[in-house]
Formats: C-alpha cells, sequence, structure tokens
C-alpha cells in the first residue's frame, strides 16, 4: 500500500519514512503543499500524512481542494497546533483523523492501520457500523436485521455519518456539504439528528449517533467509546 506523506520538515518526514517502510508501506514524500496536491492527485493512495504548516500551500488547502475534487482518500493530519479552533477546521476541510506532535510512532502507525480499514470496509455498497446496515445502492438502512424507514434528508445524513465513522462532522459540513443546503436555519441540523436518533439509537442499549461538544456528531460502533 502507498502512502503520501506531505511534512516540510525533513527530519520529522525521514523519521516516519523510514518507519511506514519498515512496517512494509510504500511512502513518497513532499516537502511542500504544492507538490504534495499534484501528487496526490496524479498517483492513488491509501493514505494521505498531512502537515498542516507547510510552504508554498497550507494543510488545510490541500485537504479542502482534494474533497472539493471528491477524492475520498483518507487524511490523517499532522500538526503541532492543538487548538480547538485548528482542530475543528481540519475536521471541517475534510481530514478523517488529527494527530499532535509530538507524537509517538507506534500512534502513527497504530491510526494509519485503523484507517486503512476503515477504509476497506466502507467500500462495499453496504456499510456496516456494529448492528446497523446502511445500504447505499437499495438506499435501504436495518439495524440488527430491522428496516428502518428514513426521510430523505435521514438518509442523506445517516449515509455520511457512516461514510464518515468515528469521524466528526460539523453542523456546517453536513448543512453545505451532505445536503447542499446553505440556506436553512442553523438548528436545522440538529432537529434532523435528534429524528435520527430516535429511529437508529431508541431503546437499544448500544448508541452508535454521538454528540461532540463543541465540534458537532459523529457515527461510530459501541466499542469505539466516549459519546453521549
Amino acid at each position: 500500500m502507498r502512502i503520501l506523506l506531505i511534512e516540510d520538515e525533513r527530519p520529522i518526514a525521514l523519521v516516519v519514512k523510514r518507519g511506514l517502510e519498515e512496517a512494509r508501506f510504500r511512502v513518497d514524500v513532499a516537502h511542500d503543499g504544492e507538490t504534495g496536491l499534484q501528487m496526490a492527485r496524479s498517483d492513488e493512495y491509501s493514505v494521505i500524512l498531512l502537515d498542516l504548516m507547510l510552504p508554498q500551500r497550507d494543510g488545510w488547502s490541500v485537504c479542502q481542494a482534494l474533497r472539493d475534487e471528491r477524492n475520498a482518500v483518507p487524511i490523517l493530519m499532522l500538526t503541532a497546533r492543538d487548538a480547538l479552533d485548528d482542530r475543528v477546521r481540519g475536521l471541517e476541510t475534510g481530514a478523517d483523523d488529527y494527530l499532535p506532535k509530538p507524537f509517538e510512532f507506534p500512534e502513527l502507525l497504530a491510526r494509519v492501520r485503523a484507517l486503512l480499514r476503515r477504509d476497506k470496509v466502507h467500500k462495499g455498497r453496504v456499510i456496516r457500523v456494529g448492528d446497523l446496515e446502511v445500504d447505499t445502492v437499495a438506499a435501504t438502512v436495518r439495524r440488527g436485521g430491522e428496516e428502518i424507514p428514513l426521510t430523505r434528508r435521514e438518509s442523506t445524513l445517516l449515509e455520511a455519518l457512516a461514510i464518515n465513522e468515528g469521524r466528526v462532522l460539523s453542523r456546517e459540513v453536513i448543512q453545505e456539504r451532505v445536503w447542499m443546503d446553505e440556506e436553512s436555519y442553523s438548528n436545522t441540523v440538529d432537529v434532523h439528528v435528534g429524528a435520527l436518533r430516535r429511529k437508529i439509537d431508541a431503546g437499544r442499549d448500544e448508541k452508535l449517533i454521538h454528540t461532540v461538544h463543541g465540534l458537532g456528531y459523529t457515527l461510530r460502533r459501541p466499542d469505539g467509546g466516549g459519546g453521549r
């Protein structure tokens, strides 16, 4: 599997590249954002490791450009900046995970492998998260084998959450990119999430839809921990 590492700090890039290659990955390296973006566009990668503070083009811009082009490659952002606003901005531009520097290489490797597993699961037409099944072709939803009828907006919301299992989607991302609706009221997403919860989670011991306060919503399997 090929990984693209976009990192301008060469000593860090060298250590990460060597560690991933020892773990039997093929690694390409770019030392600025513009070069990294062109490499991501011209080749197929299993994961992109993306620093934020890059010359020529920052990591947010690279991530945003790829998502605007509907490139769904998993992206793990690497950055020394760990402020809440930076994490939110990274998630809103389409990053799948966020690892602040300094980090231990075993944690980086674990995050990469988790993204690869999740991406493999979601490439089939049926997405399974715990006992939830979302058939993206037939547009049907089942939990515990029971079919659950959803409205169009609920269906697109659930599919987006399932495809991005474990990743937080902000209200703005749901409203503007999932529904393509910039005109609805700000509480519209909350209302639909509440309705979806009543259909998916109500009466069940294991909840799948969680609120991440200050960030947005996520769907994750029961053993994912945390959430509400």
